[in-house]
């Protein structure tokens, strides 16, 4: 069961890994507190059987050129400590695992104590009730995940292998890399990557990146205001495409991963110009002497221009550390790319944050999916089933703030779920991205919109592009009013999972923008005609029913098979219908609950089960004796059922096979839902979508239909 965090007063749920609904996989559901306690009484050191310590922990692709021995830190040094002297951004020192993204994005939680403590939680040490057990929370997918890894790390030569502290006493990043390579199968799946992919992880926000030679005019403005408001930076150098992370004359490398750790207007004072000067300080993750050799470096002449109090009170030093200021200008020169993290409500909740700006992003989060043949619709270059993916209506009413243009601010974010861990089987990215459209009268459209209106109506945003990125984003500035998001990967028929995010700078309204789910008239062009030739296929099958009742002129399942194997095989290749729906339509017409179907009762179901014929032939337009996924929709519509893109992914996985359905399947999606719906609405005389059923209740209709 999720538990509540009180962070700093405000409340988080949080997920064990494991858990269903987690979006974490393991073969069981860990709890942190209930294990530490069993190994504590049992005076055991805990060894974690999801993670073993052996050599697939580390490698999917190859085995390891030499031998690890996995070892406990009271096995590498005498007095371990999760902490030496507190956690700051100098602590993490990169080892042979190439994920100094990753590093980046640990000095930078440092910066803040309260959304450090959240992913690294104070709770545990190696003093006491010590168990070899500790904990780790990541923001996966619009939930936090508490991951429980065990304290065993793999070694050479009595050295830690992959990441680790400068001191030696001290095991928070070693064991938070362990949680985080756990959570996406080995510490292999951590090689390359994104600062802000970490820096989303270890905080919920939403990044946005900048190529810098095409970033705005307002750039350094826009890094000052995130830098204020506690936002998560890092940069880059562009790689050389013939060596991996190469060192230049000017101390940057390139290909290299660094953390912004300060952006700040430093005062400039000299016998011809006073003034400010806007300065970045970066880190190297390494940790070491590789730092800018430039203006404002280390012990460059340009900081005797700085009065010696602004130096302290920048914290200005000297050390090989890492660490270095850089004028914005020779950033701009140098650094190819910036990642800013902009944190959610939650994180903005915590102190200290409130106390330099009560600016919170106003968010929204949705999680789907797409199913081919339901929802996978691809981009706007597949007209005839791009309307097909998941659509969402978002209402910008206030403008921002200090806006001369009346514009609104929006940031989407649209991630894509699990792509580390695919890479054992081999699988990339998707290729994904997502178009917005003007909505000019909403309430009189249908809903989601229609082939038709993406045929005669150009987006008025998109994404950047289309890439095989785990995150795709962009900022954007539109005038009040109402839009429609429609996120897709570029090719059609292509399954995965995402969540979109949508941050704004005012109160939105956002929901799905799809069909209600309910019940409507039929079509008449699929209702059953009263006329000659009806009225005898009618007698006909009251015949075949009393001949096969017996006496008590009622039916059970198996008779009810006989009698529409009979009704139906003339018109459809039906050897024998299955069991499974003739008990589902017994089911939803057997109202005394006797197991069988009076004449009258099975009347009412003769008349739907040929509506339901005529939908399927209406739509099976090759006569291939199946309907398309894409044709379920349009079938259901017709004869009488509204449903969305949920549902319709629900149906199309539970009954489909091959995105294809035959009649049989149709029909125990036509009775399944119309069960459903009926049994919901008996329970919502007042049609406000709220329905009540004790346990025994449900377990009774969900069962039985």
């Amino acid at each position: 069961m999720p538990y509540l965090l009180e962070n700093q007063g405000t409340p988080i749920e949080v997920h064990l890994v494991g858990e269903r609904g987690s979006g974490a996989q393991c073969k069981q559901v860990q709890d942190f507190h209930k294990l530490h306690e069993q190994c504590v009484q049992n005076g055991t050191l805990f060894e974690d059987p999801d993670f073993p310590a052996c050599d697939s922990s580390v490698f999917f692709s190859c085995t390891p050129s030499r031998s690890f021995k996995w070892k406990r830190p009271h096995e590498l040094t005498k007095k371990p400590k999760l902490f030496h002297e507190g956690a700051t951004r100098f602590d993490v020192v990169q080892g042979e695992l190439g994920d100094c993204w990753l590093l980046a994005a640990m000095a930078n939680l440092t910066l803040n104590q309260a959304l450090f403590y959240r992913v690294v939680p104070d709770d545990q040490g190696f003093e006491n009730d010590y168990a070899g057990i500790f904990h780790f929370r990541f923001w996966q997918y619009g939930r936090w995940i508490d991951v429980v890894v065990d304290d065993r790390l793999p070694t050479f030569n009595d050295t830690l292998v992959f990441m680790h502290s400068k001191d030696k006493n001290e095991f928070w990043s070693a064991l938070l890399e362990k949680a985080y390579a756990k959570l996406h199968g080995s510490y292999e799946a951590l090689k390359g990557g994104t600062t802000c992919e970490a820096m989303e992880d270890f905080t919920g926000g939403v990044t946005e990146f900048y190529e810098i030679k095409k970033a705005p005019d307002n750039l350094f403005k826009i890094m000052l205001k995130a830098y204020e408001r506690w936002s998560l930076m890092g940069c880059a150098v562009e790689p050389d495409v013939n060596i991996t992370e190469m060192e230049q004359d000017n101390g940057l490398i390139k290909g290299h991963a660094y953390s912004i750790t300060a952006v700040r207007m430093v005062e400039v004072d000299t016998p011809r110009v006073t003034g400010k000067i806007p300065l970045i300080r970066v880190r190297n993750p390494w940790g070491n002497e590789c730092e800018w050799k430039g203006a404002w470096s280390d012990r460059s002449p340009e900081w005797t221009l700085v009065n010696e109090n602004e130096r302290k009170e920048l914290g200005l030093t000297f050390d090989h550390d890492g660490e270095f200021w850089i004028s914005f200008r020779d950033f701009v020169l140098n650094f190819t790319r910036l990642e800013i993290c902009n944190l959610n409500p939650d994180s903005l909740d915590d102190e200290p944050l409130t106390q330099v700006s009560k600016k919170k992003w106003d968010t929204h989060v949705f999680e789907s999916s797409w199913v081919p043949g339901c929802t996978a619709g691809g981009c706007r270059n597949y007209l005839d089933t791009f309307w097909m993916n998941p659509q969402y209506r978002v209402t910008l009413e206030d403008v921002d703030d200090d806006d001369d243009d009346e514009l609104c601010t929006m940031i989407v974010a649209l991630m894509q779920k699990h792509h580390r861990s695919k890479r054992k089987t081999r699988q990339g990215c998707l290729t994904i991205g997502y178009a917005i459209y003007s909505l000019n009268d909403p309430d009189n459209l249908p809903k989601p919109l229609p082939k038709d209106f993406f045929k005669y109506t150009a987006s008025k945003a998109k994404s950047p592009s289309f890439i095989n990125l785990r995150e795709v984003n962009c900022r954007f500035k539109l005038p009040p009013g109402s839009y429609c998001i429609i996120p897709s990967t570029f090719d059609p028929g292509e399954r995965g999972e995402f969540v979109l995010r949508v941050f704004t700078e005012k109160e939105n309204k956002m929901s799905e923008y799809d069909e209600d789910v309910g019940l409507k008239t039929p079509d008449e062009e699929v209702q059953v005609e009263q006329n000659e030739v009806e009225e005898n296929k009618d007698q006909q099958i009251k015949n075949v029913f009393a001949s096969i009742s017996g006496q008590d002129l009622e039916v059970d399942c198996y008779e009810l098979q006989e009698v529409l194997n009979i009704g139906l095989k003339q018109e459809f290749h039906i050897d024998e219908l299955s069991l499974d729906v003739c008990r589902s339509m017994i089911a939803m017409m057997d109202e005394d609950r006797s197991g069988k179907l009076k004449m009258e009762e099975f009347l009412k179901l003769w008349v739907d089960i040929r509506m339901w014929k005529n939908a399927f032939k209406v739509y099976d337009k090759d006569e291939s004796g199946f309907l398309s996924t894409l044709e379920l929709r349009m079938a259901l519509n017709s004869a009488g059922y509204r449903v969305n893109s949920n549902i319709l992914r629900t149906l199309v996985l539970r009954y489909g096979k091959k995105e294809q359905m035959n009649f049989e399947d149709f029909l125990m999606c036509t009775v399944k839902l119309k069960s459903m719906i009926e049994s919901f609405l008996e329970r919502d005389p007042k049609r406000i979508g709220c329905a009540k059923f004790t346990l025994e209740e449900w377990v009774e209709k969900t069962m039985y239909s």
